[in-house]
């Protein structure tokens, strides 16, 4: 789908929403990529199912023209797998205030499977 047809939809949706507060509308569901590369491995341990995370787009990345960061409290812990970033990417380009949360946490092998975080729109 279209990142700008998908952005129209969530906008649309959080507009009508909005008057009621506290409504999140979850655009997208995502594991951390990147983990054993950034400072994930090293705060596994600090981490904690709600916490708050930043995303930060980086356009100059050479591997990654739609590369957006993840942060927790400062730290980069990855980043938004490349198939599902493109929408996100779009947004942040045009100023969409975007948050998120950690939605699971995973003592898993593979390190692609330890965190999932949700993305969403106030």
């Amino acid at each position: 789908m279209d990142p700008r047809r998908l952005w129209g939809i969530v906008l649309l949706a959080v507009s009508l929403c909005h008057a009621d507060e506290g409504v999140r509308l979850v655009v997208q569901n995502s594991p951390l990529a990147g983990f054993r590369y950034h400072a994930a491995a090293e705060v596994c341990h600090e981490l904690r199912v709600g916490d708050r995370l930043e995303l930060a787009r980086e356009p100059a990345n050479l591997h990654d023209a739609n590369a957006v960061l993840v942060l927790w409290r400062g730290r980069k812990l990855g980043y938004v797998l490349r198939r599902e970033n493109a929408a996100l990417a779009w947004a942040l380009d045009r100023g969409t205030l975007l948050r998120a949360r950690i939605s699971a946490l995973e003592a898993h092998a593979n390190p692609a499977r330890r965190v999932r975080f949700d993305v969403y729109v106030e």
